[in-house]
């Protein structure tokens, strides 16, 4: 009993030292989307309304949206790309490394097994036997000791590709809202839907992500409405000030 609280300890002081800094991973495509649609929405309404605030003319205030849809859109994959590839790579590179390791010094990888096993509850005995059958196969133990001690699914460690595409398009759909009226040509409606539209998105999204979250509806719907609302109607006086300056 006592080599077994030992082993145990060893075993979380080495699995301390080896995901110091966090050496986690997994498919980043939906926080990708639900980071792109909200900014989507937040950024294009505040530049729909700050346009807005400086002129009246819905051409101006159109051209402005779109272009902020695009620029932000291409914005959001491309760094979402970057960031994901990054991230692959250094999960790519700690799994090699661990390769390398398991090849050149299979039995220190070996002990490290053992203690795994132990610190699960097996028996000296059975954490030998069970630490062999796996070493004696290079992929399984390069997958066992990705999982166990690098805390990685080597099936899982990010698509980069995937996660920018998720971006690209969730950021549309969401700077698409504000335009909307604006691109159907609803006349002097047009700023008034723009903003009921804005606001009830910004609810929907807020009240979805809280319910996913397992927090309250309608707090999580308030409070994306307050933080929309809020950045919308700041840059909207500015860009009532810049206009009458600029007039």
């Amino acid at each position: 009993m006592k080599q077994d609280k030992t082993d145990r300890a060893r075993y979380r002081e080495y699995m301390d030292a080896e995901l110091e800094g966090g050496v986690l991973g997994a498919s980043g495509s939906l926080r990708a989307a639900v980071l792109a649609v909200n900014d989507g929405l937040v950024s294009n309404f505040s530049l729909v309304m700050g346009v807005a605030g400086g002129t009246g003319n819905p051409d101006f205030i159109l051209l402005a949206g779109v272009a902020g849809l695009m620029a932000g859109a291409f914005s959001m994959a491309a760094g979402e790309y970057v960031s994901m590839r990054s991230q692959r790579d250094v999960f790519e590179n700690a799994i090699r490394k661990k390769a390398f390791e398991l090849r050149e010094w299979p039995e220190a990888e070996r002990e490290e097994m053992l203690l795994i096993y132990r610190a699960k509850g097996l028996s000296k005995e059975e954490a030998a036997v069970v630490a062999d059958r796996v070493m004696a196969n290079p992929d399984v133990a390069l997958d066992t000791m990705a999982r166990e001690k690098l805390g990685l699914d080597p099936s899982e460690l990010g698509a980069p590709w995937g996660a920018a595409a998720s971006s690209f398009i969730a950021f549309t759909f969401g700077a698409l809202v504000p335009i909307l009226p604006y691109l159907f040509g609803v006349g002097g409606a047009s700023f008034t839907m723009s903003v009921a539209l804005s606001a009830g998105a910004l609810a929907t999204v807020g009240g979805a992500l809280s319910v996913v979250s397992g927090k309250g509806l309608w707090r999580g719907a308030l409070r994306m409405l307050l933080a929309g609302g809020a950045a919308a109607t700041v840059t909207y006086g500015v860009g009532r000030v810049v206009g009458a300056m600029v007039a």
